[in-house]
């Protein structure tokens, strides 16, 4: 399929045949695996996952290669829209869980992923090629420079895994920066949170003034007005120094002080 990428749409085709089949593998789709993918473009996972399961979904704000993949694909049911203002569950039918793949807009990436964070009860798992920097911050450990607010709210309720890393010289047009793909796993048991709004929030107060105490963020944040007294982990640290357990009861706390009534 012959179309010209649009840089409107963050558009960069994979074309290697060797890396399509490794990201296949990884995702390593079972017949009767209900399977949404993010972005087709011209079919570059498309085709193979088509042939591997017995109905492949899909969602693309592209029109121009709608058409075509339809005929081309029987077994394809694609929806011309935007993924984030997407209801998941219109599209395909949820008796099961549903596992999500694709190529993404480096651009909104953010946005997918809590996208995906907020459906994490019909979501099992997502295989995503992303910005090789945003995806070494995904699957970053505490006490690290890339460790940061998505690595927690994410790592809440996920298991993480660090795929590989993919050159530029496999897309086209070559994108200026590096890629790699992430594999996520929405097996976490996040019932401990007690408001997992008021959690985001919590995590995005702390990373407010990165290189600041915790007592420095929270104090420039929405939750100035707490009594830092009786947080339940040390504000002389930074950040980047807790664990997710170490959020999750400092979010809890704040919840208990009435925080999470008006969420």
């Amino acid at each position: 399929m012959k179309v010209t990428p649009l840089k409107k749409f963050g558009q960069n085709y994979l074309m290697d045949k060797n890396i399509i089949n490794k990201i296949v593998a990884e995702i390593a789709p079972l017949r009767e695996d209900m399977i949404l993918e993010i972005g087709p473009g011209t079919g570059a996972l498309t085709f193979p996952l088509s042939s591997s399961v017995e109905r492949l979904y899909a969602v693309e704000l592209d029109h121009r290669v709608i058409d075509e993949l339809s005929s081309a694909i029987p077994n394809l049911t694609i929806v011309n829209a935007d993924f984030l203002e997407t209801d998941i569950r219109e599209i395909l039918p949820c008796e099961k869980q549903i596992r999500i793949a694709g190529n993404i807009p480096y651009n909104i990436t953010s946005p997918i992923l809590f996208k995906l964070i907020e459906e994490r009860n019909i979501v099992k798992d997502a295989v995503l090629m992303m910005q090789y920097e945003v995806a070494r911050r995904l699957s970053a450990k505490k006490d690290t420079k890339e460790y940061g607010i998505l690595s927690i709210i994410l790592g809440a309720v996920a298991e993480i895994k660090f795929c590989f890393k993919i050159s530029p010289n496999v897309f086209h047009p070559r994108p200026n920066v590096d890629s790699a793909l992430i594999h996520l796993f929405f097996n976490k048991d996040s019932s401990a949170i007690k408001d997992f709004r008021l959690f985001i929030k919590t995590v995005k107060a702390a990373f407010g003034n990165r290189r600041k105490t915790l007592k420095n963020s929270f104090g420039n944040s929405i939750f100035a007005d707490a009594d830092f007294s009786q947080f339940p982990v040390n504000l002389s640290l930074r950040a980047e120094n807790l664990s997710v357990a170490d959020f999750v009861s400092l979010s809890n706390h704040l919840y208990e002080k009435g925080y999470g009534i008006s969420e």
